[in-house]
């Protein structure tokens, strides 16, 4: 199984972007796609139309964005700790997507809080 994913700015480290594609995942970034820096509307209306879901930290203006925008692929949330020991390493990252790719759970037009998928 494969996901066709965008990595928002605060999301596309060299590490995850290698670690999710060598787990087989179809990986964008927005600077791959010449979107950095656009307004995360620009960041949303570009996954839908690529049929990819958006992999982001920046959990609380997508969460807004979702509830003005109900048709999208997916909005995968990372949602950091102030304590940097309580935050999400790129495998633990890696090793959510798997777990919630693997459960079936639909993604598209959801907003979806990754850190609950790390186990």
């Amino acid at each position: 199984m494969s996901l066709a994913l965008l990595l928002d700015e605060d999301s596309q480290a060299k590490f995850l972007v290698n670690l999710l594609r060598a787990a087989g995942h179809d990986i964008r970034t927005i600077n791959e796609a010449g979107i950095g820096g656009a307004a995360d509307d620009v960041v949303l209306d570009y996954a839908a139309q690529q049929r990819r879901v958006l992999l982001t930290r920046n959990c609380n203006d997508f969460l807004d964005l979702h509830q003005s925008i109900t048709t999208h692929f997916g909005i995968l949330a990372v949602y950091q700790d102030a304590e940097p020991d309580k935050n999400m390493s790129y495998q633990a990252i890696a090793a959510a997507i798997g777990n919630l790719e693997a459960s079936g759970v639909p993604m598209a037009n959801q907003f979806i809080v990754l850190n609950q998928w790390n186990y």
